[in-house]
């Protein structure tokens, strides 16, 4: 047991954690992670969320209305009356696609402003407050042959609405006078109850791979329990006002994921399809368009295009190694075997 606790009037209490976002693929495992250590654990969600990741009786819930910074001033200063404050905040709520471009704004940045503007106000500030953004903030940096991580240093130039938003969070976290902030920037995070990287093995299960341009691509990856890991870390070491990429520090090529994917469901078979760049993205279009007209957002849009077009995703990972101690546990081949396990054994496969 990893459990943290503090004394009040010598009496031990565990301390309290808030997780955002917390119905959601990463969330919830932040959730689980924070039970097994002994937090007393509070996952914000929405009213209309899905409580089927949070099934363990020990979680406790709160509302949260990040689109009103005086609701949620309302909100915060109800929960402190009753229940005191959060130790720690993992600020992991936010959207990766949407029909409307405004609402990546609307929920990733103002979202993030409001809940950090109330936390201020109400008198709620944690000790620290970990925000979940994105390598995606920094858009295609080094694009030439060889290719070189992404490092702090370089200037981000997103080309995607959504890395838009999380930058713009990022600097106005960043920015807030004397904010015990640590920003974690992930890349492809994937792993059970994850929905993207899923379609992937459905269509390899169809015996049909898409691959996108010619140029070489190199993509990296992250375990969601080693995500997990890095966001715990964070909070038990002494540091912040820092940003870390979180990501294993091996780079892969293009077909290195679908072909475990294809190892583990045993396909004997697959057709590889690799598509230019321009079609791609008159797929995307099209896509984005059937979209609006269902209401409802799909996998592939402009923002994807964007994402997938990119050629070189390495990052540096030296910072939080040297400065948290952070190792991945998993290496790609042992994380896609758990989760194509897991999508076997819930019969999404």
């Amino acid at each position: 047991m990893h459990g943290i606790y503090r004394m009040c009037s010598q009496k031990v209490f565990p301390m309290k954690i808030l997780v955002t976002g917390a119905s959601g693929f990463i969330g919830s495992f932040i959730v689980e992670e924070g039970l097994r250590r002994g937090f007393e654990v509070w996952a914000g969600v929405r009213g209309s969320s899905s409580r089927k990741f949070l099934p363990d009786e020990r979680v406790n819930f709160v509302q949260l209305d990040f689109s009103s910074k005086a609701r949620l001033v309302e909100q915060l200063q109800a929960f402190k009356a009753g229940n005191g404050r959060w130790d720690y905040i993992v600020h992991a709520a936010g959207v990766t696609k949407c029909l409307d471009k405004k609402e990546f704004f609307k929920v990733n940045y103002e979202g993030t402003k409001n809940f950090v503007d109330a936390l201020t106000e109400a008198g709620m500030q944690p000790q620290k407050f970990i925000y979940l953004s994105s390598l995606s903030i920094f858009g295609p940096l080094h694009e030439q042959q060889p290719y070189t991580p992404i490092k702090e240093s370089d200037t981000p130039a997103p080309n995607t609405e959504y890395g838009k938003s999380k930058l713009l969070a990022e600097r106005y976290i960043i920015d807030k006078a004397a904010f015990p902030y640590i920003i974690l920037r992930p890349t492809g995070v994937y792993g059970p109850r994850e929905r993207d990287y899923y379609q992937m093995a459905v269509s390899i299960k169809s015996h049909v791979d898409f691959a996108v341009g010619y140029k070489p691509q190199v993509i990296t990856f992250i375990y969601v329990k080693d995500l997990v890991k890095a966001i715990y870390l964070s909070i038990e070491k002494p540091v912040e006002g820092r940003c870390y990429f979180v990501s294993e520090p091996q780079g892969y090529d293009s077909r290195a994921f679908s072909d475990l994917i294809q190892r583990e469901l045993g396909i004997k078979r697959v057709l590889h399809i690799k598509a230019p760049v321009w079609l791609l993205k008159v797929i995307s279009l099209c896509a984005e368009w059937l979209s609006r007209l269902s209401g409802q957002p799909g996998t592939l849009n402009s923002d994807k295009y964007m994402i997938m077009k990119q050629r070189n995703w390495l990052c540096d990972t030296a910072p939080i190694e040297e400065e948290l101690g952070f190792e991945a546990d998993y290496t790609l081949e042992a994380g896609v075997k758990e989760t194509i396990n897991w999508y076997k054994k819930e019969k999404w496969l």
